[in-house]
C-alpha cells in the first residue's frame, strides 16, 4: 500500500508579513518558511505511522511549488518520507493546485491520500476536497483519527457538538487535524538520509486558475486598552456602546 501526503510551505507564524506592488503581492524577501503544520504533524507523522506499523509500504510525498520549496520538502524527507516530487509550478488557485497534485497522483497510483485540513496562510481548506473529486475518491475531513485495516479505513472526525466514526473503502482522501498523530522532529541520521532521498521535479498539468487574488489587506493595528473600575459599570457601558460599538 502506498500513501501519497501532500505538503505545502507557508511562511513561519513568527515571520512579520510585508506586501508590495501597492499591496497586490506578498514581500517575501527575509520570510521563514516552514511545512504548513496540518501536513506536517498529522497527516505526514500518521502516514509514517501506518508504515511502521507494516500496514503501508511507502510513503510518498508531493508539493506545487518553485525551487525555494526544496527545503521544506526535504524537511518532510528527513522525518521519514520515502521519496518526493515537486509539481513546478506557482499557484495561489486551490482548483489548480488540486489539478496539479490530481494529475500527478493518478499517473502513480495511491491507495490513500493524506493532507492537513488547511494551510495556515490562505487557510482555504478547499485542496483535499477538490483533489478527491479529480480522482473520483471518498473524501474524509477533519479526521481526528485514522485506521487503515485491508481495503477500508476508519476515520473519526469532528462533527459540531460531537465526534462521528466512518468506514471509507479506499483509494480514498483523508484532511486530518490536530488528534491524528503527535509532532515528531527529524533525527540525525534522517536529515543526513533525505540528502540522497528521490526529489523528482515535474511539470505541471495545463490547467489555468479560476480565481485571481486582487489585493492584500494588513489587519487594523491594535488598539490601546483603556482600564475601567469595576466600582463604574456605566462608565464600562458607555465605552462599549459608544466607542467600541459591541452593544
Amino acid at each position: 500500500m502506498k500513501i501519497l501526503v501532500c505538503i505545502s510551505q507557508v511562511p513561519d507564524t513568527s515571520t512579520k508579513i510585508m506586501l508590495k506592488d501597492s499591496d497586490t503581492a506578498v514581500n517575501t524577501q527575509g520570510t521563514t518558511w516552514i511545512i504548513n503544520p496540518y501536513d506536517e504533524w498529522y497527516a505526514l507523522i500518521r502516514a509514517l505511522e501506518l508504515k511502521e506499523s507494516g500496514i503501508v509500504s511507502e510513503v510518498h510525498l508531493v508539493t506545487v511549488g518553485r525551487a525555494d520549496t526544496e527545503a521544506v520538502i526535504r524537511k518532510a524527507l528527513a522525518l521519514g518520507g520515502d521519496q518526493a516530487v515537486r509539481i513546478d509550478a506557482d499557484s495561489n488557485d486551490p482548483y489548480q493546485t488540486a489539478n496539479y497534485i490530481a494529475a500527478y497522483a493518478k499517473s502513480v497510483g495511491y491507495d490513500l491520500v493524506l493532507c492537513g485540513k488547511e494551510s495556515i496562510d490562505y487557510n482555504n481548506g478547499t485542496v483535499s476536497v477538490m483533489l478527491a473529486e479529480l480522482l473520483d475518491a471518498d473524501y474524509i475531513g477533519f479526521a481526528t483519527d485514522v485506521q487503515v485495516k485491508g481495503s477500508t479505513a476508519t476515520v473519526k472526525r469532528e462533527i459540531e457538538g460531537g465526534e462521528e466514526t466512518d468506514i471509507v473503502n479506499l483509494p480514498a482522501v483523508i484532511s486530518c487535524q490536530k488528534g491524528v498523530a503527535e509532532a515528531r522532529i527529524p533525527n540525525m541520521r534522517g536529515i543526513m538520509a533525505a540528502r540522497t532521498k528521490p526529489l523528482n521535479v515535474v511539470a505541471p498539468s495545463a490547467v489555468g486558475a479560476v480565481t485571481e487574488i486582487l489585493s492584500y489587506e494588513m489587519p487594523p493595528a491594535k488598539a490601546g486598552v483603556k482600564m475601567v473600575s469595576p466600582d463604574n459599570m456605566d462608565e464600562l457601558v458607555e465605552l462599549l456602546h459608544v466607542e467600541a460599538k459591541v452593544i
